[in-house]
């Protein structure tokens, strides 16, 4: 087996850096705890992975070649790097024992989590956090990754995602609706309604979306083609995307009709920016859910669990 593809022992080039610093082979080995006849075979083996010599036998002290001066603050550098590295790994899976990991979809991240982590505080000391925010099919495979250990997205018990025909444990947080909202007109009633004349021009989620997975379960007879009746109006879409802050800014600027969560047009509504485009028949409510990992998480985060789902 050639230099280039026989295996390194790290303990040689420990072996290797002793001896530069002791300058015998005798004081090496008894620095290094072994025999000295096992520190020369590992200094001559060192030197045949290598492929050229690195100590000059016939000095007293012994002394580097030109190779192996060469070769020292290298190997220094190399170990060095490698001690680090292994800190900073150790470090880092401490760091990931002890923390909170949460996946959220966007709306939630700004409306829910952070009066929620407020109220959480209050009762259990948290430490490091940590939070990915993306759409709700994106964060569900961050939880089938077992990249973080709970999800905070929105939810209906009548339609099924990923995490809930996958049994993951689910605790319901709170409630919001969605409603159908359109801009004001200049007399401020709605820009569009729901039993209006006319073809409606939608806003509406992306399939990445958990809202919008919602909406086409439960609203699915008004976005099939032709199916404008007395009971249904005609609509079209004209707009998608699967962040609701977006399809918000669209229907303010008078864009068509989107179903936003209550929660997060309550201001607007307040103030008349935004109108009720259809009457309760067209309202949805939703769930705010937490999910957690199926397996055994850390201390922390089961102590979490135990306090949202009332076990604590």
């Amino acid at each position: 087996m050639g230099p280039g593809n026989r295996p390194l022992d790290l303990d040689w080039l420990e072996d290797f850096l002793t001896l530069a610093e002791t300058g015998n082979f005798s004081r090496a080995a008894e620095v290094r705890a072994i025999a000295q006849p096992a520190l020369s075979r590992h200094i001559r083996s060192l030197e045949e992975w290598v492929g050229v010599d690195l100590v000059d036998r016939t000095a007293h002290p012994v002394e580097l070649t030109a190779a192996g001066k060469k070769f020292q603050p290298l190997i220094q550098g190399a170990l060095s790097a490698l001690e680090a590295a292994r800190i900073k790994a150790r470090a880092a899976q401490d760091l990931a024992s002890a923390s909170l990991r949460f996946a959220s979809t966007h709306s939630l991240s700004i409306l829910f989590f952070p009066k929620w982590l407020g109220l959480l505080e209050t009762r259990l000391r948290l430490g490091p956090i940590q939070t990915m925010t993306d759409n709700s099919h994106a964060c569900e495979d961050l939880m089938v990754q077992r990249r973080v250990q709970f999800l905070l997205s929105y939810g209906h018990s009548d339609v099924l995602g990923k995490l809930d025909e996958g049994q993951y444990p689910m605790v319901k947080l709170g409630d919001d609706v969605l409603l159908p909202v359109t801009a004001a007109d200049a007399f401020g009633d709605s820009l569009f309604k729901l039993d209006g004349p006319g073809v409606l021009p939608i806003l509406e989620y992306s399939e990445a979306s958990g809202l919008g997975r919602v909406m086409r379960a439960k609203l699915k007879h008004l976005f099939v083609e032709g199916a404008a009746s007395a009971s249904l109006p005609n609509v079209s879409v004209i707009f998608t995307a699967h962040n609701a802050f977006l399809l918000k800014s669209m229907a303010l600027a008078g864009r068509g009709i989107a179903w936003l969560p209550q929660s997060l047009i309550k201001d607007e509504l307040a103030s008349g920016a935004l109108q009720l485009a259809g009457l309760s028949k067209w309202h949805l409510p939703i769930e705010i859910r937490l999910y957690r990992q199926s397996s055994e998480m850390t201390p922390a985060a089961e102590h979490l669990w135990q306090i949202v789902s009332g076990q604590a």
